[in-house]
């Protein structure tokens, strides 16, 4: 389930097809812990598209997914981390080899990687979508759809600052270099300031009109680079907020944003699937790769040395592309995802299933990681009874038994009706004639011959 693919050698290894270079780099990957920088990889086992990935200074990499899992990488081998009960968006490395996690369960997670174990900080009203860490890494921000920020102490058991302010959703935050002020992006067109320790509002920084989707911030706190719905990437001075230079493409919206003070690039993606890096010692363009063969970019980080750039889509794979080759290695999702097939291609059953259902279960008796158990098997099964899936314990005590009815059931009424307390989305299937095709799809297709 889980896969390190490297380019010269292969998902294996195999020493009978690559040279004393890359049989080297292998040897680091397995004595080290650590994947080689400068060279092509892909870290495949998850069951969704990749939403939050963060790089820590010691090697590992974290993944946030769709599937609902942290995965913490080392030398292409994960550890899942299990627990939230929805789509994970952003994941962080803090003090002491922690990590911290926050989806749309609106939780955030402090996870203890060597145990497995983990503690509830707390949650928004809405779903989490962006994390950032103190530059001591003991503190954490959260950017929120309830439009709120707050800030959780590591160290203690203290209630969060609440960070109110913003117009509408906060989609990004950051903490100055020092740890005194913490950026905030919202949808509502605006960067704000805030004084991180107690929430009081600093300034308005930035007045763009459209929404605010990604920020990152100098090392030495003299500049700010934002991308937005409208496509605008664009670098404003501090502490004034001024205009300092403009990188806007014909492109939008920008999704996701990183900057390695070290390697002196922003790495910034877009909804087209493009990677463009952006030199900030001689402020002009360097690269506009294509990174994607159909979709957006969601998420980006570079290594910690600056070489490589992660980054997550579609695709239910990691990528990583050496910065200085960027633009020759393969692109990401070269496989078409079933929910992105023709509709014109697909019987109404299938139409149904793969707008529906596609992206959290699979059909056959190899369910992967997903976020939500395979359906091999599902009529007549018991719900809540697939060995190795996390349920709700709504699902788990539940007494219903998968059947033409019930499941016509789910759709009519919607799993927030049916099932209260599931972790299912909450979606309805309103024409009984799309609900009946469904059904005939689920029993040709999860059913043994």
């Amino acid at each position: 389930m889980h896969q390190l693919s490297n380019k010269r050698s292969g998902p294996s290894f195999s020493l009978a097809k690559v040279g004393l270079t890359t049989l080297m780099a292998a040897f680091l990957v397995l004595f080290s812990g650590r994947v080689p920088a400068q060279d092509f990889f892909t870290l495949k086992g998850h069951g969704g598209p990749i939403k939050g990935i963060a790089a820590t200074p010691d090697g590992a990499i974290l993944t946030a997914s769709f599937d609902n899992s942290v995965g913490y990488w080392r030398g292409g081998r994960p550890v899942w981390l299990e627990g939230h009960r929805a789509a994970v968006n952003a994941v962080v490395g803090v003090n002491g080899g922690a990590i911290v996690s926050a989806g749309d369960d609106f939780t955030v997670r402090l996870w203890d990687p060597q145990k497995r174990t983990d503690r509830n900080l707390g949650q928004h009203q809405a779903k989490i979508i962006q994390l950032a860490a103190s530059p001591d890494r003991r503190r954490v921000a959260s950017a929120s759809w309830d439009r709120t920020i707050r800030v959780w102490s590591l160290d203690d058991e203290a209630l969060p600052v609440e960070i109110r302010g913003h117009a509408n959703i906060v989609t990004d935050v950051a903490f100055s270099p020092d740890g005194k002020r913490i950026y905030s992006a919202s949808a509502d067109g605006t960067i704000r300031v805030w004084d991180a320790m107690t929430g009081a509002p600093i300034s308005r920084l930035v007045n763009h009109g459209f929404g605010i989707n990604t920020i990152s911030i100098s090392a030495d706190d003299t500049w700010i680079a934002y991308g937005a719905v409208d496509g605008t990437t664009r670098v404003a001075s501090l502490p004034d907020g001024g205009p300092l230079r403009d990188f806007t493409a014909d492109r939008r919206p920008i999704l996701a944003m990183d900057f390695h003070a070290g390697a002196g690039r922003i790495a910034v993606g877009d909804a087209q699937g493009y990677i463009m890096l952006i030199d900030t010692e001689n402020w002009r363009i360097s690269n506009d790769f294509r990174a994607t063969l159909s979709g957006p970019i969601w998420a980006l980080a570079f290594s910690p040395d600056g070489q490589n750039i992660h980054a997550g889509g579609l695709d239910d794979a990691m990528y990583s592309w050496p910065v200085e080759t960027l633009g020759s290695e393969p692109q990401m999702a070269n496989t078409d995802r079933s929910f992105l097939k023709s509709p014109e291609e697909m019987s109404n059953g299938e139409r149904q299933f793969q707008r529906k259902c596609s992206i959290c279960h699979a059909l056959g008796p190899d369910g992967q990681r997903r976020a939500g158990p395979t359906l091999h098997g599902l009529f007549g099964r018991a719900a809540g009874s697939v060995e190795g899936y996390i349920y709700s314990s709504t699902l788990r005590s539940s007494d219903i038994i998968w059947s033409e009815g019930t499941i016509d059931l789910l759709f009519d009424l919607g799993p927030d009706h049916y099932i209260p307390g599931s972790k299912m989305p909450m979606q309805r299937i309103t024409r009984p004639q799309d609900r009946n095709d469904l059904i005939a799809f689920l029993k040709q297709n999860t059913t043994e011959p």
